[in-house]
């Protein structure tokens, strides 16, 4: 197991080298109404590390490129995805070309993930600390 400390430092290195659709997607979380919320970008958690997290309500966003379609990948993906929900995390997870291609769409999938749907009011949401 990799210690925490490793973890924390490899995450801080990450968003100097993210990709342009996780640059767009980041600028475009920000923008969206959430009240007493935030998106983290690269956290660790456990022993992965995820490209955006929202901890008030756990949720993890994931962006695959092309890359992902390769068997191996696809099985690393699965079983981080099934490692993170039996933690009671859910996983969203967009393409590339999500994002590129419809960003609009994406945020809104985003929004119903955090307030139960499209017509919902912006709450404040609480972070709660795991002790």
């Amino acid at each position: 197991m990799i210690s925490t400390s490793i973890r924390r430092a490899a995450a801080k290195r990450l968003p100097a080298n993210t990709t342009p659709h996780e640059r767009a997607l980041w600028r475009a979380l920000k923008e969206i109404p959430m009240d007493g919320t935030h998106f983290r970008r690269q956290a660790p958690i456990g022993p992965y590390v995820v490209d955006f997290f929202c901890p008030a309500k756990r949720l993890i966003i994931e962006l695959d490129g092309g890359h992902h379609n390769g068997d191996d990948i696809a099985n690393r993906d699965s079983e981080r995805q099934h490692w993170l929900e039996q933690e009671g995390y859910r996983v969203v997870r967009f393409w590339n070309s999500e994002i590129t291609g419809d960003l609009t769409a994406v945020l809104e999938r985003v929004y119903v993930e955090l307030y139960g749907s499209r017509e919902a009011e912006v709450k404040p949401l609480k972070h709660r600390r795991r002790r």
